[in-house]
C-alpha cells in the first residue's frame, strides 16, 4: 500500500507499506482523507524529535475495515474521524476527563508498519499518511457520513487543537476580548473557536495581508499586519492571547497584550530547547500563562460535537481545505504548506 516515509534524511512516498491486523481494543482504517499539518513538517525538519524511519501523518479520517477483540462502539464500514490520543483510558487524569495529560499516551511510539520487512515507527500513534493504519480503539471516532472525509480529516487535529484551546483550556466568555497571532490551520481554528463562544473583539495578526479574508470569515473583527496595533483596538489589553505561530519573541508579545487577569495561550510549536524570557512583574495582575496540549480535548466528546456544529453551518470545514492533493503529489503539498499558500491541504487517497 502507499504511504509516506520519513527515513531521517528524505521523505518518499512509496508504494510497498504493510500494516499488521488489528489486535485486541484496536481499529483497522482505510484512510480516505488527511490534513498535512505543520507538526508534520516539524518531524521533517527536526522540531520534533521523532525516531525514523516513520510513516507520517496525525490527522485523517476514513472507513472502519475491520476491529479487534472488544471493541463494540464502532465496527466495519463506520466514517471515523481519528485522534491523535492513545490514552489507557484508566488512569486518574482520564477518569478525570483530562485524557491530553494521560501519560501512556505521550511517547512511546509503537511499529505496527514494515517495509521489506523491516518495521516503521507510528507517528503521534496515527500515521494518516497511509492507505490504512492501526489505531487504539479510542483513537477512531464515530461520525457522520455526510461529513465529507477531507473536511473530516481536520477534525482529528487543527480543529480540535484550535478550537478546543478556546473552549476547553481558556474557557472564552461571552463579550471577551481575544487576540490571535498567526492565522494558519490552528489560528484559524482559534478564531472560530473565539466566534462560537461570543467572544465580542477577535483581533486576528499575521504579516500575510492576503490572510485577512479568510480570518475575517472564520470570526476576526479586525485584521492588523503586526501586534503594535492592538493596543489601538484594545487599549487596556486582551482578555485572551493565543500566540500560534511557535516563536519564542510573540511569546513575550502575548504577555505585553494582555489586560489584567488576561491569559496567554501557547500553542505553537517551538524547538524543544527554546526559550523564552519576559518580566515576572507584568504577571503580578492576575495574569497566566497558559499551556495547552491538543485543546485540551477529550476527542471522543469533542469531535461528535464538533461534526453538529459543522453540519448547522456554525463551524467552517470545507473552507479550511485550500487544496487536495492525490498522495502521489505530497512533494507539491509539502512546498505550497511551507510557503503559505494553503490554510490546509488535504493529502487524499
Amino acid at each position: 500500500m502507499r504511504g509516506v516515509v520519513f527515513d531521517g534524511k528524505n521523505v518518499e512516498v512509496v508504494a510497498d507499506l504493510e500494516v499488521r491486523d488489528p489486535g485486541p481494543g484496536e481499529v483497522l482504517v482505510g484512510i480516505r482523507a488527511a490534513g498535512l499539518c505543520h507538526s508534520d513538517l516539524s518531524v521533517i525538519d527536526g522540531t520534533i524529535p521523532f525516531p525514523p524511519p516513520v510513516v507520517l501523518g496525525h490527522e485523517g479520517a476514513g472507513v472502519v475495515e475491520a476491529v479487534g477483540e472488544g471493541v463494540t462502539h464502532v465496527a466495519a464500514g463506520d466514517h471515523v474521524a481519528l485522534s491523535t490520543l492513545a490514552n489507557c483510558g484508566a488512569c486518574a487524569d482520564c477518569d478525570a476527563g483530562r485524557p491530553t495529560m494521560c501519560r501512556k499516551a505521550i511517547g512511546m511510539p509503537g511499529r505496527p508498519f514494515s517495509r521489506q520487512g523491516r518495521p516503521l515507527f507510528q507517528f503521534a500513534s496515527n500515521s494518516s499518511f497511509a492507505e490504512r493504519t492501526v489505531v487504539k480503539a479510542v483513537q477512531a471516532v464515530k461520525i457522520p457520513a455526510d461529513v465529507p472525509f477531507p473536511s473530516a480529516a481536520l477534525l482529528g487535529c487543527g480543529v480540535l487543537t484550535g478550537v478546543g484551546a478556546v473552549l476547553n483550556r481558556a474557557k472564552v466568555a461571552r463579550g471577551d476580548t481575544v487576540v490571535v497571532i498567526g492565522t494558519g490551520g490552528i489560528g484559524l481554528n482559534v478564531l472560530q473557536g473565539a466566534r462560537i463562544a461570543g467572544a465580542l473583539t477577535i483581533v486576528a495578526v499575521d504579516t500575510n495581508p492576503a490572510k485577512e479574508e479568510t480570518a475575517r470569515l472564520f470570526g476576526a473583527t479586525h485584521f492588523l499586519g503586526s501586534a503594535e496595533g492592538v493596543r489601538e483596538i484594545l487599549p487596556t489589553g486582551a482578555d485572551h492571547v493565543f500566540e500560534c505561530v511557535g516563536h519564542t519573541g510573540l511569546v513575550r508579545t502575548a504577555i505585553d497584550l494582555l489586560d489584567r487577569h488576561g491569559q496567554a495561550v501557547l500553542l505553537g510549536m517551538t524547538a524543544p530547547k527554546a526559550e523564552a524570557s519576559f518580566p515576572p512583574a507584568a504577571m503580578f495582575l492576575d495574569k497566566a500563562i497558559l499551556g495547552c496540549r491538543y485543546g485540551s480535548s477529550r476527542p471522543q466528546k469533542d469531535i461528535p460535537l464538533y461534526a453538529e456544529l459543522y453540519r448547522t453551518g456554525a463551524l467552517l470545514l470545507d473552507e479550511l481545505v485550500t487544496a487536495a492533493y492525490p498522495v502521489e503529489d505530497f512533494a507539491r503539498a509539502r512546498e505550497d504548506a511551507e510557503a503559505g499558500k494553503v490554510a490546509r491541504g488535504v493529502l487524499t487517497f
